[in-house]
C-alpha cells in the first residue's frame, strides 16, 4: 500500500501537537507544584483507595523505573505514601495522603478546566470525530506492535512503550483523564 503524499505532514503534526499538549498541561501541573508525570499519578489515585504500583504504571503508562522515581518525589512533598499490601506482602499499595486527596480535589477539575480550554472552538461533532480518528490509530498501532512483537532487533513483547524520550520534562506521562 503507498500512502499518499500527505502522510508525512500529518506524522508531524501528531508528533508536534503531542509535544505541544505535553507542554500546556505542564504549565498546569507546574502551577499546583508538580510536574505533568506527578499530576497523572494523582489523577489516577484520586477517589480510589490506592492501588497497586503495578496497576498505577499501567493506569498511567509510566513504566515501572519512572513510576518509582514519580512515586518517591509525591511522597517526599507528603502528597502520597506506599503500604505494604494486605494481598501481597512483596508488592505496595500507593494511596493519597490527606494533603493528595485534597490536592486532588482542587487540582483535578482546574485542570480539566484549563484542558477545556483547548477544545473551546470544536463543535461536539468535531470533538466525536476527532476521537474517533484517535482511537482508530491507537489500534492501528496497538496491531503492528502486536504484528513485529518478537521480531529480532525489537523490544521483548510486553515490555511496554516508554514515552520519556518525548516528554521534556524527563519524565513519561500518559494522561488517563475523563
Amino acid at each position: 500500500m503507498h500512502l499518499p503524499a500527505i502522510f508525512p505532514p500529518v506524522l508531524r503534526e501528531l508528533i508536534r501537537t503531542h509535544q505541544t499538549f505535553l507542554s500546556y498541561a505542564a504549565k498546569h501541573a507546574g502551577t499546583l507544584g508538580l510536574t505533568l508525570p506527578q499530576l497523572d499519578v494523582i489523577l489516577a489515585l484520586g477517589g480510589t483507595p490506592g492501588m497497586p504500583h503495578k496497576a498505577l504504571g499501567e493506569k498511567t503508562l509510566i513504566t515501572k523505573g519512572t513510576l518509582s522515581g514519580v512515586v518517591g518525589r509525591l511522597e517526599d512533598k507528603g502528597l502520597v505514601e506506599r503500604t505494604p499490601s494486605p494481598k501481597d506482602g512483596r508488592s505496595q499499595i500507593v494511596r493519597l495522603t490527606q494533603a493528595g486527596h485534597a490536592l486532588w480535589e482542587r487540582g483535578f477539575p482546574e485542570h480539566l478546566d484549563y484542558l477545556e480550554q483547548l477544545f473551546q472552538d470544536y463543535a461536539a461533532a468535531d470533538i466525536a470525530l476527532l476521537h474517533a480518528a484517535l482511537t482508530k490509530l491507537r489500534q492501528a498501532v496497538n496491531a503492528a506492535t502486536l504484528a513485529t512483537d518478537g521480531l529480532p532487533g525489537q523490544p521483548e513483547a510486553g515490555s511496554g512503550f516508554d514515552a520519556e524520550d518525548l516528554d521534556p520534562l524527563g519524565e513519561s506521562p500518559a494522561p488517563d483523564w475523563p
